[in-house]
């Protein structure tokens, strides 16, 4: 099969997951993102095998903090729904608009020493990506303004938190963080960039900004 086939078939069944797990939130919701969080631990520790305890220690905390800030988001007030879709279409158009205009603007490199495939293009294209559709959905559910403002600069943490997975795999020689997922590979593949961008908008939650 087409090999993105397979990794578009993989995602959709992901998304479909995460939403339905989002819209039933509670318990459920509670469940399925410890359950990820505890899959993200694992693979963290078979990455940094032999980097030292720190490291180990570290990828607790990795998985951690984004875990509990998703459970914040949702079940803060009752907005939470709206704003958690923000935060996945943020982070998901991001990885697919970076995607679609690497493969077909994509000239200069990014981080050729980190992540040899990944080029500004694809950059601003996930930037653009993120802004239009995270910007529609913020003003569609009236989320308020000021995630129109937040939408590029997640946008550009979320291809952060790429990057960083991508140096870890890098230092320890391997391809992918699992094989889990058929067309992705591993669970921290595919969340490295909601990392970042969960955290930081329960950050800017707590600070009253959206």
């Amino acid at each position: 099969m087409n090999e993105l086939l397979v990794r578009t078939i993989t995602g959709l069944i992901l998304i479909a997951i995460a939403l339905v797990a989002a819209a039933v939130g509670g318990t459920p919701f509670a469940i399925f993102v410890a359950a990820v969080a505890t899959a993200m631990s694992y693979e963290w520790t078979r990455i940094t095998r032999g980097w030292g305890g720190a490291w180990y220690a570290s990828g607790f905390v990795y998985a951690l903090v984004p875990a509990l800030a998703l459970l914040w988001i949702r079940e803060r007030d009752a907005h939470g729904l709206e704003l958690l879709m923000w935060v996945f279409i943020v982070t998901w158009s991001t990885d697919i608009g970076a995607y679609f205009a690497g493969t077909q603007f994509g000239r200069r490199k990014l981080a050729p020493a980190i992540s040899p495939g990944k080029t500004v293009e694809g950059l601003y294209g996930g930037i653009a990506a993120a802004t239009l559709l995270g910007g529609a959905w913020a003003l569609a559910t009236g989320l308020g303004h000021a995630l129109l403002a937040l939408a590029p600069f997640l946008a550009i943490a979320a291809q952060g938190g790429d990057l960083f997975e991508s140096w870890m795999k890098r230092r320890a020689g391997v391809k992918d963080s699992g094989t889990w997922l058929p067309g992705h590979g591993g669970l921290l593949d595919r969340l490295d960039g909601l990392v970042p961008v969960a955290v930081l908008t329960a950050g800017a939650q707590l600070l009253g900004l959206t």
